[in-house]
């Protein structure tokens, strides 16, 4: 499976696909005492809804492993508005927090969505907001007020309402969906009978770039989240393969057999400007860039196993970035470039590994045994990655301290290849 690190080309030839079935599993490693208690109370509302506002947020602070929800139900006293809360029943509770909230319906069929985060032991408001939003934007405000929470409750950016990508194969089809960041809500952005491979969010969340192998090759399209439309950046001859957008979206690199053995190409973003970047006779593949732009971080076998390297974007020679093992491979920097997450091959296990760039130190952070492409969150917090569960593929999570992990996964596939988007404006 993980061979796709030197041969992107050939993965459609070896994948094996199965079915998977939706599951949320959270594993709290360690670090539980550090976890704040918090309470969110069924929300009030005017109108009928599939999805539990309540439930949403308290799932999200769940998954950061920052928060522990407590269960509701047993207090009688169930609160929508300030004047209702009693202080003295969540104190009891040991809630140091407290979530309140309303859903009303609104003319010309839109809702007001209204919520207040209590601190529960100075008995004083935190933060509140009210939204209105149409009904199907539902599920995306739960997603927002939990980010609200995070931030007022940890001083950082939530992640909860940003959107994640991977490929799923269902019967003979493949299908290129986004989801919310909980794996909720998938959309199917592109399907085909033929395989699609290494999808790549734009840095404003508002294309993906992959490959389809539509015309019986691989080829790289961008496609619009927003229009739908799609148009092909690198058809050259031999494959084309691995894009990956720099960080003001205006390039991509991508990997060409155009003149040989697989290498590292710029391209602009519009299908001119192609520039040979890396000249080897190794294997150059999986291009990931620096969140400052000037390096471009790939794999390489020029050593004689797999092992990522970097180049500067101007050009010149490649330096070895990972020395410990002799397989590492699918290189993602955390955005604020100290990280560098990959998967190493250790005692014939895939896992997912981190290093840090600065002293070279590194962490086994997954405990499964074939992981791939490994993904930060836009904050850095937690990584996304995909694994294989009793032949089927899965989509896993795993903080960045590694004390956190949990599956989560849509039914009615098999999941490779995922891609955590960027925040949205």
């Amino acid at each position: 499976m993980l061979k796709k690190a030197l041969y992107c080309s050939l993965i459609f030839l070896t994948v094996v696909f199965g079915k998977a079935e939706a599951a949320l599993d959270i594993e709290i490693v360690g670090g539980a005492a550090q976890q704040i208690p918090i309470a969110v109370v069924p929300f009030a509302q005017t109108v009928s809804q599939n999805d539990s506002l309540a439930a949403i947020i308290s799932a999200d602070l769940r998954r950061s492993g920052l928060f522990r929800a407590l269960e509701t139900r047993g207090v009688v006293n169930q609160p929508h508005e300030l004047a209702e809360v009693k202080f003295s029943d969540w104190a009891a509770l040991q809630a140091q927090a407290l979530v309140i909230g309303k859903v009303e319906q609104q003319v010309n069929n839109r809702l007001k969505v209204s919520f207040r985060l209590l601190d529960v032991l100075k008995q004083s408001p935190l933060a509140g907001l009210e939204y209105d939003i149409a009904p199907s934007q539902l599920r995306m405000t739960a997603h927002k007020i939990a980010d609200v929470i995070y931030e007022k409750m940890t001083g950082e950016k939530g992640v909860f309402a940003t959107r994640i990508t991977y490929i799923v194969k269902q019967g003979n089809r493949f299908q290129l969906q986004v989801a919310d960041a909980d794996g909720g809500n998938g959309q199917t952005v592109l399907s085909s009978t033929e395989p699609i491979i290494s999808p790549s969010w734009s840095p404003d969340g508002t294309k993906l770039a992959y490959v389809s192998f539509e015309k019986k090759k691989p080829v790289v399209y961008v496609q619009s989240l927003v229009t739908g439309q799609r148009q092909v950046l690198a058809n050259f001859k031999g494959n084309n393969s691995a894009p990956c957008w720099s960080p003001d979206g205006s390039r991509l690199a991508i990997v060409l057999t155009y003149a040989a053995n697989s290498q590292i190409y710029l391209i602009n973003a519009d299908g001119t400007g192609l520039h040979q970047l890396s000249h080897s006779s190794a294997i150059d593949t999986e291009p990931e860039w620096s969140p400052d732009g000037k390096w471009v971080y790939f794999t390489s076998d020029r050593g004689g196993s797999p092992q990522i390297y970097r180049m500067s974007t101007l050009g010149g020679d490649a330096q070895r970035v990972t020395f410990e093992g002799s397989y590492n491979v699918s290189p993602h920097l955390s955005p604020d470039g100290k990280l560098l997450t990959f998967i190493r091959r250790e005692a014939g296990r895939f896992r997912v590994a981190q290093q840090e760039l600065s002293t070279g130190q590194v962490q086994l952070l997954s405990d499964s045994a074939q992981d791939e492409s490994p993904s930060f969150a836009p904050n850095g917090r937690m990584i996304l990655y995909a694994t294989n569960i009793n032949g089927r593929g899965v989509l896993s999570i795993v903080s960045a301290d590694g004390r956190t992990r949990q599956r989560l996964s849509e039914a009615g596939g098999d999941v490779r290849e995922p891609a955590w988007g960027p925040w949205m404006n």
